[in-house]
């Protein structure tokens, strides 16, 4: 057994003579114990709030997006639909025309952006799962399913109770109106059904079979605002944009979801980070424990100190066990805060000990980087405090 390590780990385990030096080694342990398992616990807290907030993104938006370089709307021939439906790695795709629009019903109105689809898109998002009253739209039939906000704001239920949703767009020219009526191109349509995913999309869109847009737009055949697409689960995302790209040519960009989404990952791995990032200045300071708890060991074992100076150990080789024994103090500290904490975190996942509301739990997750991350913290955090006590060595040896 290497000299240095049996003498720390007899200094760690071995109550000293002095209490208040074992009762600072007691504080030092309780401060990396705590740091650990606080640590720990907030960032699979915040983990768990990821998955929670893309989750509703994830059931709303697609695999992969094809959207037009410039302008609102593409012009794909079928010959170019078929190649692409005849790809590998895609399982399905849709056509998608959405615009913004005004909507009217009983004398009030909201803005929306209306979605139309086409008989595959509940192939590439099952969004109907969301239907929280009603059905979905029929494929040749003037209906619309909105979200629950907008339902709330034009006090609209399903049937319309006896009326229809006025669906309103401006009409593209130049030149002065002289009437109201002649600046916007209307439809109707009947709602059947209302839908809830987050309070954001829940005010935002609404839904429409696909030839509904493309007469009140009145587009040209095959002419849509964006191809979504639903990959194979085995499918290499960059091999399929490349071939999208080979038949679809530079006139069009895609995005994956997290594209898509990119202010919502941004804002979030900024939240995650800002509160990792305050977490260890606390730490560091409650770290510093460790390297006080080994100068007052310093100071408690001089005697001991210069015995083995003068039986011819090295005042590096003095040095490495009292850093040896802060690193111990730091490993065990650390090691019970993060196994109590992944404790902790099964209990909610399994349990849900701590809820938000009746019916939802605190979202947790159990993330392999976030215990490495915490692990990795405490480490680097104790041996630096633990070194920086160990510079009292050359006071006692002069």
């Amino acid at each position: 057994m290497n000299f240095s390590y049996y003498i720390a780990k007899r200094y760690l385990a071995t109550k000293s003579k002095n209490s208040a030096i074992n009762i600072i080694t007691i504080i030092a342990g309780i401060g990396v114990f705590a740091g650990a398992l606080a640590l720990f616990i907030v960032l699979s807290g915040f983990a768990g709030l990821k998955e929670f907030s893309v989750s509703f993104s994830n059931e709303f938006d697609p695999d992969l997006k094809v959207l037009p370089s410039s302008g609102k709307t593409i012009i794909v021939d079928q010959n170019k639909l078929e190649q692409i439906k005849a790809l590998q790695g895609v399982q399905a795709f849709s056509k998608i025309i959405e615009e913004r629009v005004l909507l009217s019903f009983d004398n009030k109105h909201t803005p929306a952006n209306i979605k139309s689809i086409d008989k595959e898109y509940l192939n590439v998002n099952p969004v109907d799962s969301s239907l929280i009253g009603g059905v979905w739209v029929h494929p040749q039939e003037n209906q619309v399913v909105i979200g629950s906000a907008i339902s709330r704001k034009l006090s609209l239920g399903i049937g319309g109770y006896g009326d229809a949703l006025k669906i309103m767009v401006p009409k593209p020219g130049k030149g002065q109106i002289s009437q109201v009526s002649d600046a916007f191109s209307t439809k109707s349509a009947l709602v059947t059904g209302v839908y809830s995913i987050n309070e954001d999309l829940n005010s935002k869109y609404i839904f429409t079979p696909y030839f509904f847009a493309e007469e009140l737009l009145q587009l040209k055949e095959n002419e849509f605002s964006a191809l979504e697409i639903k990959l194979n689960p085995n499918a290499a995302e960059d091999d399929v944009k490349e071939q999208l790209i080979s038949i679809l040519g530079e006139k069009v960009i895609i995005k994956n979801r997290i594209q898509l989404n990119d202010k919502l990952y941004k804002m979030l791995n900024t939240e995650n980070l800002a509160v990792y990032l305050i977490f260890t200045l606390v730490l560091i300071i409650a770290l510093f424990n460790v390297g006080g708890a080994i100068v007052m060991a310093i100071l408690d074992k001089q005697h001991n100190i210069r015995t083995l100076h003068h039986l011819g150990a090295s005042a590096k080789g003095i040095k490495r066990i009292f850093l040896l024994q802060g690193t111990l103090l730091t490993l065990v500290g650390g090691a019970l805060g993060l196994m109590l904490g992944i404790v902790i975190i099964l209990l909610q996942l399994q349990f849900d000990l701590i809820m938000i509301t009746p019916t939802l739990p605190y979202p947790v997750a159990l993330k392999a980087e976030n215990i490495l991350v915490v692990f990795a913290t405490i480490m680097v955090l104790g041996i630096t405090a633990t070194y920086i006590g160990t510079t009292r060595i050359t006071k006692v040896l002069t």
